[in-house]
């Protein structure tokens, strides 16, 4: 079967379903491919059901600060993984079926499976042709291999996510969001969890004086945290696993009864055959410009696996309407990336926007407050908190934010929203919060 179209559309993720609803509503005859089920890893395997679990250790730990202080329980309280499993299902259950509907009651093609190119305008998926006027690569990320030996015995995020018993002893391999964010919620279930940092920085893409506090505050928790553990294989061990890390010459082993891919991830294109359609590769991502054009100006990217842009939910979303806005006015709008916020939903949660700089920096106005005894850290029963504010006093322009803490999540949006909409760091400080909250704090940082 062979069938045209205005744009054809591979990725059925934010990126894609932006696109998708708008080209589609402007009256583009549009298909959309996915050989997974519709919706993307945000909802189904990503953001959505996994804050469902850390939100649950968020309550959990809560309780467990304040018992004595109010709170009657007499021991403390722990996960109920099983339990938790079954509730975050109620959230992806049923959630790919709407979405295909929902496309296709917008007069869109919806087509199920593993897509190439046949060359630059054709997309084959199993026995159909699919040939575009404008295609869209939103294909995503997939976890990230480390290429060793025994390491089909090791656990990614999302099989995590379907695992139904916790064993007693997990370990996590790489010091990201991901291995943090976990690490966080199984910890709770009462687990005893180890991380193995192959370098010396975990979660290097924010603030280092933000994340050494927040390794003090698992630390505490009782997360045992290992830098320069490069993990060289993974082999079974009775009914566990022995993981072998190696770093200058000095081999350690450690044992566990679950091993978790925490590495990250990568852009999931390695079978597009790109080339046929001229579409440059650099790193591992798609090359893109700002209007969200690969190399091919007939083939636009956007999401995680593209070259630009942050993996998060919202910069794919951002990306999608851009090219979306471009297929439909030629070329008319470009991405701003700028004050675009994200969190690591650990204990306490730590969120950051702009650049980071060391505490002690000369270049920039950079203020750093220790908030472990303001009041709303107090009174959240936490030990650990403090935030960072970057500034060019030349112009008043806000720079960065890092902010540790309760309610940094959604704190950090204030800082976001100023740094997007231009404003000066003083006009914050003029701005009326609601009292007492964690944004009432906000002048307080400045």
């Amino acid at each position: 079967m062979e069938k045209d179209y205005d744009v054809v559309i591979i990725g059925a993720g934010v990126a894609g379903r932006t696109l998708a609803s708008k080209v589609a509503r402007s009256g583009l005859k549009t298909a959309i491919v996915d050989s997974r089920e519709y919706g993307g890893t945000c909802p189904l395997r990503g953001c959505d059901p996994k804050e469902v679990l850390t939100d649950m250790a968020h309550n959990t730990d809560r309780i467990n600060r304040l018992r004595g202080k109010g709170v009657g329980t007499e021991t403390p309280l722990m996960i109920d993984w099983s339990s938790l499993i079954k509730f975050k299902r109620t959230f992806t259950e049923g959630y790919p079926i709407k979405i295909e509907t929902d496309l296709e009651n917008m007069g869109i093609d919806t087509y199920h499976g593993r897509a190439h190119f046949e060359n630059q305008n054709t997309i084959i998926v199993g026995e159909k042709k699919l040939r575009g006027k404008y295609i869209f690569l939103a294909t995503g990320a997939k976890p990230r291999k480390l290429n060793i030996p025994g390491e089909e015995y090791m656990t990614t995020s999302e099989e995590l996510m379907e695992t139904e018993r916790l064993p007693e002893k997990v370990i996590f391999v790489g010091g990201g969001y991901v291995s943090l964010e976990f690490a966080h919620a199984v910890r709770r279930t009462g687990a005893e969890v180890t991380i193995l940092q192959r370098s010396e920085r975990l979660l290097r893409h924010f603030d280092a004086d933000m994340v050494d506090m927040l390794i003090k505050a698992s630390e505490s928790a009782g997360i045992n945290i290992l830098i320069n553990k490069p993990v060289v294989s993974v082999e079974k061990d009775g009914n566990g696993f022995l993981v072998r890390a190696e770093f200058k010459s000095e081999t350690q082993s450690f044992h566990a009864d679950m091993i978790v891919n925490g590495a990250g991830r990568i852009p999931d294109i390695e079978d597009l055959h790109l080339e046929k359609a001229g579409v440059k590769i650099e790193k591992g991502a798609i090359v893109i410009d700002k209007y969200m054009r690969t190399s091919n100006p007939r083939i636009y990217a956007g999401g995680d696996c593209a070259s630009e842009g942050m993996q998060l939910t919202p910069v794919a979303g951002l990306q999608g309407k851009v090219a979306a806005t471009n297929i439909l006015n030629e070329n008319s709008a470009e991405a701003d990336y700028t004050g675009i916020p994200s969190a690591v939903f650990t204990i306490p949660v730590l969120a950051s926007v702009g650049i980071s700089v060391a505490k002690d920096s000369d270049k920039y106005k950079v203020i750093f407050r220790d908030r472990s005894s303001w009041y709303t850290t107090r009174k959240a029963g936490m030990q650990f908190a403090a935030s960072k504010v970057i500034i060019d006093e030349v112009n008043d322009r806000l720079l960065g934010a890092h902010i540790l803490g309760p309610n940094a999540e959604e704190a950090i949006n204030i800082f976001a929203a100023a740094m997007r909409l231009r404003l000066k760091a003083s006009d914050i400080k003029k701005l009326v919060f609601t009292y007492p909250t964690t944004c009432s704090d906000i002048p307080y940082m400045l």
